[in-house]
């Protein structure tokens, strides 16, 4: 018998013995569903909550001039870093625009007071210029009216989009969007209303007033002070965020000319504390996961074995014929690997479709991350498989392969 026969010769005694087979695969199935289900699950859910933090602005980091240095305990230089001025965040943007996302804000006044025709607010409101980005940036949504248009923005138009708090106690009973207010000497058209952020942000979103970026420049500074330029660099892969920061850190020490081996004149921050602890924490669950799937196929494995043993007492005599009629040791052994072998892996198939519908149902239930495929652990899966087939069936093939022909044939 060679290889092609011996085959064909399992696959028949698997057909033969149909209900054995799909009782055994049953075995095979469940335990490849567990591991490839909790998996899939996993990374599903992961998916998800990348997506989620990625639009919190997880995927991102802020670049801001670095803190006053003292240099020394006693007697020490103190070094002032010099402020992010609109060049060298408008070069950097530039730059990094085929890289990431970048948004440009700046801090124009706080503790203003704000006035419709009507009343005006105490002085507690904050102004921020920011540019085309700085909504999606900063997670803000508008509940009502409509983002800075391109136009707005490019010529520094006094429009204005406010936050609740102002809407409740400038427009209480009317609709703000399309009236006027007046802070810091200038006339505002309200265009737009942010959601309202609620006591769990502090409320600050809801006392604050976004104009754009040019129109903050054109406003006139108390004293001799400048506008200071906060960058925030936005990712749709939280993978890259290292690179990217990498490439972001050289980009910017040239625009601010840095020199060699001086120390940056300005502090990056990740904003994705959160989002680690996720990852390590989805690390913990892959791997407990892996642990049940594992411990699951070992009970999949014993079963299997039992099930291979009993098949080979059944076939006690037809062993016995087989080897009268010139079939080898190795013949045998063979056919009872490659049987098993053949049940694990259409009982992984099975596994691995089931797996994938349990994952991705369960991480359906916790967020939309559309449907994932895991190949890595399909492939883990079959090869888990084989391997259970041939540590399972290789006892079983072995004890019949030493059968004794003629006390076989004497076999009832």
């Amino acid at each position: 018998m060679n290889l092609i026969e011996n085959i064909l010769e399992g696959l028949r005694a698997i057909h033969g013995n149909m209900l054995r087979t799909i009782l055994t695969g049953l075995i095979i199935s469940i335990g490849i569903m567990s591991l490839v289900g909790i998996l899939t699950a996993v990374d599903g859910i992961k998916h998800s909550l990348d997506q989620t933090f990625s639009s919190l602005g997880a995927n991102a980091f802020d670049i801001r001039r670095k803190s006053m240095n003292n240099n020394g305990d006693n007697g020490g230089t103190r070094r002032v870093y010099p402020e992010i001025d609109y060049d060298q965040a408008s070069q950097y943007k530039e730059l990094m625009s085929d890289k990431a996302t970048v948004s440009l804000s700046a801090y124009v006044s706080g503790a203003t007071v704000v006035k419709s025709a009507t009343d005006k607010t105490n002085p507690n409101i904050n102004v921020v210029a920011g540019d085309e980005h700085y909504l999606q940036s900063q997670s803000l949504n508008l509940s009502e009216g409509r983002a800075f248009s391109a136009f707005e923005l490019e010529n520094g138009v006094n429009v204005a989009i406010i936050g609740n708090e102002i809407k409740k106690n400038l427009f209480p009973k009317t609709d703000p969007i399309g009236d006027y207010i007046t802070f810091l000497g200038r006339r505002f058209k309200i265009v737009g209303q942010l959601e309202a952020k609620g006591s769990s942000m502090g409320g600050g979103g809801d006392r604050t007033i976004i104009i754009p970026l040019e129109t903050g420049r054109q406003i006139p500074r108390t004293g001799n002070s400048n506008l200071s330029f906060a960058i925030k660099t936005m990712l749709s892969k939280a993978e890259e965020l290292d690179y990217v920061m990498g490439e972001a850190t050289g980009i910017m020490r040239n625009v601010r000319q840095d020199a060699l081996g001086q120390e940056e004149s300005f502090e990056i921050r990740r904003s994705d504390s959160l989002l680690q602890s996720m990852n390590e924490i989805s690390g913990y669950l892959k791997l407990g996961g892996f642990v049940i799937g594992f411990i699951t196929l070992l009970g999949a494995s014993v079963g299997l074995m039992n099930i291979m043993m009993v098949s080979v007492n059944e076939r006690t005599r037809e062993i016995g014929v087989r080897k009268a009629l010139g079939a080898t040791a190795f013949q045998i052994r063979q056919q009872f690997l490659i049987e098993a072998i053949v049940i694990c892996v259409l009982g992984g198939l099975v596994g691995v479709f089931l797996g994938i519908m349990m994952g991705n149902g369960i991480a359906a239930l916790i967020g939309d991350a559309g449907f994932i495929i895991p190949w890595l652990w399909v492939i883990v899966g079959l090869t888990i498989c084989i391997l259970v087939g041939v540590i399972s069936g290789s006892y079983p093939a072995y004890r019949a392969s030493k059968l004794d022909p003629i006390e076989a044939l004497r076999y009832e």
